[in-house]
């Protein structure tokens, strides 16, 4: 599928999750080291934010470093942070005037202080935009989120701040990194890897799964057309029949 063919349509997902996987598989494949891995990936990221507000995707969340990828090597680690925060200045400007707000999910209070600092001046600069919302899940993992919820509402019910008997899904969702924004309903995952590696496990409930052999850094804009395109074939049925939706229409 062409983006002449997906652009404006209105039955697209308004928001799309990608596990950006591969990139250290992708160097290796070429006897370099793993940070020269992370680099390139850094071009396939730009190309599916460009992308995606080019066809008018709402919301792209993007795992860029899960709280597990704090046991990798010190070097890969800082060399990680360093690309973080390369990111950001070479990007601020562009999310700025193409008019998409930044936001980041995750415990943040581990990273560096200098990609803590860089990272929140980029979601001050951007927080009045009002088109395409890209998330950033850094130091991330779907256990930990849920772990803090339901810590902070223990302490809103003691301090009688909530009641018991209004915890439910809506309340419980209100207290995630990602309250305010829809669930995806695609999730990408490259480098034919088959598991969801503790990434949004509340928000994906219902969410289209689709998982490329792609390594990341190969990831361009007609693999992710063509993961839209796949999504679009899909009927959504949310635990109801055919037969139903064809009834609801």
């Amino acid at each position: 599928m062409t983006l002449s063919e997906i652009k404006g349509r209105d039955d697209l997902p308004r928001h799309i999750a990608i596990i950006m996987d591969g990139n250290g598989r992708w160097a290796k494949q070429r006897g370099e080291n793993r940070i020269y891995g992370h680099r390139q990936g850094a071009g396939a990221v730009r190309e599916v934010i460009e992308a995606s507000a080019e066809i008018g995707i709402g919301y792209l969340t993007l795992y860029a470093f899960s709280t597990e990828n704090w046991n990798r090597p010190d070097d890969e680690i800082d060399a990680l942070m360093g690309l973080m925060v390369k990111s950001m200045n070479d990007e601020t400007k562009t999310l700025v005037e193409n008019n998409m707000k930044l936001s980041v999910i995750g415990d943040v209070g581990r990273l560096t202080e200098d990609v803590r600092l860089r990272l929140q001046d980029t979601v001050e600069l951007t927080a009045g935009a009002t088109g395409m919302h890209l998330i950033v899940a850094l130091s991330y993992s779907s256990r930990w989120e849920m772990a803090e919820a339901a810590k902070a509402i223990s302490r809103d019910v003691s301090r009688g701040l909530t009641d018991l008997s209004d915890i439910d899904e809506k309340l419980f969702s209100s207290y995630l990194g990602t309250s305010g924004i829809p669930d995806p309903e695609l999730l990408i995952r490259t480098s034919g890897e088959l598991r969801l590696s503790n990434f949004l496990l509340w928000q994906v409930a219902y969410t289209e799964l689709y998982f490329t052999e792609t390594l990341w850094p190969d990831f361009g804009r007609d693999d992710y057309y063509m993961a839209i395109a796949d999504y679009l074939k899909r009927e959504r049925r949310f635990g109801l029949t055919s037969e139903q939706l064809s009834d609801n229409k």
